[in-house]
Formats: structure tokens, sequence, C-alpha cells
């Protein structure tokens, strides 16, 4: 009897080992998203920092795991959320979507490793001391997306030369917002233009703004690259559409939604070099050791079916600049 007894326990210690044997690997280190937008407004984004991930060895669900948080047009829901990340002991945070996210992000931790990815000069921002030393626990990329208004103005009016009053719509609640229509006031006046400023940052004024674009009629549309904006891109598109505006947006998304043209960085290149940051900070590196870079990649996407709609030629030499074209 005490054989048998003794043969059971054996057993049952057996049974044990595997778990043990888990309960001994080391834990998956986890990375945690803290992004402006919607999640459906940042597809390009996610795929490409999971690619700069996999560059350094890391796969989302094998050995990295990665905690998707989004304030989905509620700015500020993003100290809650950043505040979240850093109690379940995030061992990098990404600040998806310019300063708001990092700055939260670094109210919350000034130990854990951040790396941004932002359209405004993050030393004007206050988020890093230097470009190439960044000090602290914060590095990232940037790309002067504001800058590229007076190249957009040109190109709409390669399409539409007639074209004297533009509009520019824009999110006020985005940092940095009142940047593009000051970029923009050198060009208007050398032109002898008249801009326009739209502004809505919420539901509630969209429809406003909506209405004061039919009665207004501009001969041109920009679109500031937001995450609002991005998000109710195919409204925009549609309505722009409806009292024929020719536009351009500050992001790619637009074209596929119907928008004439966008000129913009590749946000995705930088959601890339983010990806290899995070990958490099989980290797040991140290964000105050990792130069913040700029991204300098630029697109131009034409939708021609969009440019039929409206009655409008594009010039052949600016159909064989464009990296796409959407027929």
């Amino acid at each position: 009897m005490n054989a048998r007894r003794e043969f059971i326990t054996l057993l049952g210690g057996a049974a044990a080992w595997p778990l043990a044997a888990q309960a001994q690997q080391p834990a998956v280190p986890v990375i945690g998203w803290l992004g402006t937008g919607w999640r459906d407004s940042a597809t390009e984004q996610v795929y490409a920092f999971r690619e700069g991930l996999s560059g350094v060895g890391f796969v989302e669900g094998k050995n990295v795991a990665i905690e998707y948080r989004w304030e989905e047009g509620q700015y500020d829901r993003l100290p809650a959320l950043a505040a979240d990340l850093a109690r379940r002991k995030a061992a990098v945070i990404f600040a998806y979507g310019g300063p708001r996210p990092t700055r939260a992000a670094k109210s919350a931790t000034s130990t854990i490793p951040i790396v941004f990815t932002a359209a405004t000069d993050p030393v004007a921002a206050g988020l890093v001391a230097s470009l190439n030393r960044p000090g602290g626990n914060v590095t990232g990329i940037y790309s002067l997306a504001n800058e590229l208004g007076a190249k957009q103005l040109g190109l709409i009016r390669e399409v539409v030369p007639t074209a004297i009053t533009i509009a520019l719509l824009v999110n006020p609640n985005t940092p940095g917002a009142e940047a593009l229509p000051k970029n923009l006031q050198a060009a208007v006046r050398s032109l002898g233009l008249q801009l326009v400023i739209l502004s809505t940052g919420s539901e509630s004024d969209l429809d406003a703004v909506f209405a004061s674009l039919a009665q207004q009629r501009p001969d041109a549309l920009l679109i500031q690259s937001d995450g609002f904006l991005i998000h109710r891109r195919i409204q925009i598109a549609a309505t722009a559409a409806q009292h024929g505006i020719p536009a351009i947006a500050g992001s790619h998304y637009f074209a596929a939604a119907g928008v004439l043209m966008t000129y913009a960085t590749n946000v995705a290149e930088s959601s890339y070099q983010a990806g290899l940051y995070a990958g490099r900070i989980l290797k040991g590196e140290k964000p105050a050791d990792l130069p913040v870079q700029q991204s300098t990649k630029v697109e131009l996407v034409i939708n021609l079916t969009t440019a039929k709609a409206l009655g409008l030629t594009v010039p052949p030499s600016l159909l064989a600049l464009a990296d796409e074209v959407i027929e």
C-alpha cells in the first residue's frame, strides 16, 4: 500500500513539471502603443511598426506583445491611457501621433523608454533636449508635415490654375494646428490668393463646417493630416465631390477615399523606423543614445477617377511625378 502511494505521488509530481517549467520561462516583453485617433485610421502604421520590430527579431504574439490604446478623438483620455500602460510595466511605450501622446507618456513615467512619431519639431515641442542627444527616456522619428502646405498649394494650382479662393480644413485641437496656416500665408500672399480657414475637431461641428464649405464654394480645398479628419475622410471627400471642389490632403488615405490628390510624408516609414528603435531598446539600447531621426520621404498620389468626375485634366508632367495614380 505504501509503495502504491509513493508511485501515485511520483506521478503527481511528474504532471506538475511542465507547469513549473512554464512558470520559470522569462515573461514576454510588452510594448504599449499609445495612439491618437482610431485603429482603422492607422492600419498601415500598425503593420509598419510590426515590420520594424521584426527587423530586429521581435514578432508580435511570439516573443513580444503589444497593448494598444487609442484615444478615439478624445485627447483628454491620453493621460489615463498612458498611466495604465505605465502601471502594466510596459517595457517600451510607443507614442503615436504627435506631441500629445508623447507628453502624456512622459508625465506617466520617467523610467520606461518612450519612442514617438511626430509631425512637428520635437525640440521646439519640448519632447527632447536635442536631436542628436535626446536625453532622458525619450527618442523617436519626426517629419515636418506642416511644412508641406506650400507645396500642396502649388500642386493643386497646377491642376486648377484659376483657383483664387483656397479653403484650409484643420482640426484646431491638434498640437501645432496653427503652424499650417502660418506656413501657407507667405505662399498665399505671393500668389494673390485668399485663404479661408475651416476648423473642426468634433462630430458636433462637422455638419456646420460642411454647410460652410457648401456655401462658400472655394476654388480648392487643402486638408490637414489629422487623426479626426482622417477618420472622417469618406464624408469629407464626398462633400468636396458633391460641391465640385478639388482637394488635396496631407494623408494618402484621402486619395483612396476620393480626394483629388494627396501629398504627404510617408507615415508608414516613420512607424517602421519607430519599430526598429523599439526593438533596439528591447535589446538593451538606451533612448538617450538613439538620435531622433527625421523622415523625409514624401509621396504624391493622384486620383484620376476624381479628376474626370470634376472635369479636370491633370498635366502629364504631374502624372509623371506621381508615386501612385488611382484610376
